[in-house]
C-alpha cells in the first residue's frame, strides 16, 4: 500500500517528502557548521590585574539581555576584591519606576591570568564572563562569553571618547561578535549610586 499526501494539487509520496526534509536539514547543518568554523574561537586577554579592574564600570553598550529588560539607563557594575581572591559584583540600573540592583560573586577560573571569571547572581548558576579586550590604562573593557551570546562594552566614565569606543568595538569585531545586535546604553550626568 502506498501512503501519500496531497500538496498543491498533486500527490507527494511520504518517502519523497522525508527525503526532501532530510536534505534541507542536512544543508542547514552544513551552513551552520561553516559559519561556526569561519568564526575564530573567542579568546580572553592574557592577564588582568583584579585590583586595577575593581571599582565602578559604566555600561556603554551591550547585547540586550533578559535580566536587564527593565533597565532604561545608567547601568553600572561595581567590582570589589573578596577575601578568597575572587570578586563581589553589584550591578545597578535606572528603571522606569526607580532603580534595580543585583549582587553576586565572580569566581576566577584558574589558568587564564584572571581574564576568565564565572559570575553568579543566583546560586548555583554561573555564567562565563571573559574579558576579551582591556585598555592598557583600564579605561575600557570588552566582556563576553565563548558562545558570543553576551557582550558588554564597559568604561570607567559614563561616556567613552570616540577613539576609545572604536578600539573596544574593533576588539569585539575581531572576536567574531555580530555588532548589529549591540545596543547603546544611555548614561545620564547624575549617577544616583
Amino acid at each position: 500500500m502506498r501512503i501519500s499526501m496531497r500538496w498543491r494539487g498533486g500527490a507527494v509520496p511520504l518517502l519523497a517528502l522525508a527525503t526532501v526534509l532530510a536534505a534541507a536539514l542536512a544543508a542547514a547543518r552544513v551552513a551552520m557548521a561553516a559559519r561556526t568554523a569561519a568564526a575564530p574561537p573567542v579568546r580572553s586577554v592574557a592577564a588582568v590585574d583584579l585590583a586595577r579592574y575593581s571599582g565602578r564600570w559604566y555600561e556603554i553598550a551591550s547585547f540586550p539581555m533578559f535580566f536587564e529588560r527593565h533597565c532604561v539607563a545608567d547601568v553600572t557594575a561595581d567590582y570589589e576584591p573578596a577575601a578568597d581572591g575572587n570578586l563581589t559584583v553589584r550591578n545597578r540600573c535606572r528603571t522606569a519606576s526607580g532603580h534595580d540592583a543585583a549582587s553576586g560573586r565572580a569566581r576566577v577560573v584558574p589558568g587564564h591570568g584572571n581574564s576568565r571569571l564565572e559570575v553568579s547572581f543566583f546560586w548555583p548558576f554561573e555564567a562565563d564572563y571573559w574579558i576579551l579586550g582591556l585598555d592598557p590604562a583600564y579605561r575600557w573593557a570588552v566582556v563576553g562569553d565563548p558562545n558570543r551570546k553576551y557582550l558588554w562594552i564597559l568604561a570607567r566614565t559614563p561616556q567613552l571618547p570616540a577613539a576609545q569606543q572604536e578600539a573596544a568595538l574593533a576588539v569585539a569585531r575581531a572576536q567574531g561578535y555580530d555588532l548589529t545586535r549591540l545596543h547603546m546604553t544611555p548614561q545620564t550626568a547624575a549617577q544616583p549610586h
